[in-house]
């Protein structure tokens, strides 16, 4: 019986002692294994749940009716935003620093038919972001196209094949109008849940991510980016693309959105 116990009481011991290193040592993803992992001291909170310091209008001075803090939440509530006589536009950009060389975190979900987007390089002057700002489309890829007509707008591009169908390049986490997103990579949460979207900005390589999933990478401003560039949407867009510093952009579509835990790292 003695021996019994101590046997039962060794095992124990093992098995508390790998509790423990499992608690402290989170399974591998290829997230966590393709990228360095960051101190939290590294990370700059753009919005952290209680403040929208920082957050205004682009090319205006205060944050648009309809942004508003809603449990923590960042949110474009679509009844505030119409309820009032507000002449300027509804895109956001965080104006207390700009970025050039960047990893950029963001959770975000939208309602059946949302569409919005994150903006980088933003640069103010201009009519809107998207005219100079690269884009991570966000977007309802199963229902945008069910709720919305894009035949006129798709035809306007050229694409003549099926104008009623959300387009790759249209679709969530692209490099809108410039570079698809890999579906076969895509984890895409259900409408109403939240997501998790990375973007990695330098000169040799930016990046997009999803859910854990590397959604596309390319060359910034090398001979193939400008091939696309003169060749699609933005070929006449002069400015499209070519800052190489600016503000943080969310994108008002008109429909309710809402983003958390905002934060960034400079490269």
């Amino acid at each position: 019986m003695k021996h019994l116990i101590l046997a039962l009481s060794f095992t124990a011991l093992i098995l508390s002692c790998k509790d423990k290193e499992d608690r402290k040592s989170p399974p591998l993803t290829q997230e966590t294994t393709d990228q360095p992992q960051a101190n939290e001291s590294d990370w700059i909170y753009l919005f952290d749940g209680s403040s929208t310091k920082g957050w205004r209008a682009y090319n205006e001075d205060t944050l648009p009716p309809g942004w508003v803090i809603e449990d923590g939440v960042l949110t474009f509530n679509t009844e505030l935003g119409l309820e009032q006589n507000y002449k300027g536009g509804k895109d956001i950009i965080y104006a207390a620093e700009e970025f050039d060389n960047f990893e950029l975190h963001v959770e975000w979900k939208l309602p059946p038919g949302g569409n919005s987007g994150i903006f980088y390089h933003v640069k103010e002057g201009h009519k809107s972001l998207p005219e100079t700002s690269p884009e991570y489309q966000l977007i309802d890829d199963l229902g945008y196209a069910k709720i919305h007509d894009l035949t006129e707008y798709n035809l306007s591009l050229g694409y003549t094949e099926n104008p009623e169908e959300l387009k790759p390049l249209q679709k969530t986490g692209s490099d809108y109008a410039m570079h698809p997103a890999d579906q076969s990579q895509k984890v895409l949460n259900p409408i109403g849940e939240w997501n998790t979207s990375k973007i990695i900005f330098t000169p040799e390589k930016v990046e997009h991510w999803l859910n854990g999933k590397k959604l596309l990478s390319f060359v910034p401003w090398d001979e193939a980016w400008h091939e696309k560039k003169n060749s699609d949407k933005w070929k006449n867009s002069p400015d499209y693309g070519k800052y190489k510093t600016g503000y943080i952009g969310l994108q008002d579509h008109a429909s309710s959105i809402w983003f958390r835990n905002i934060k960034i790292k400079k490269l």
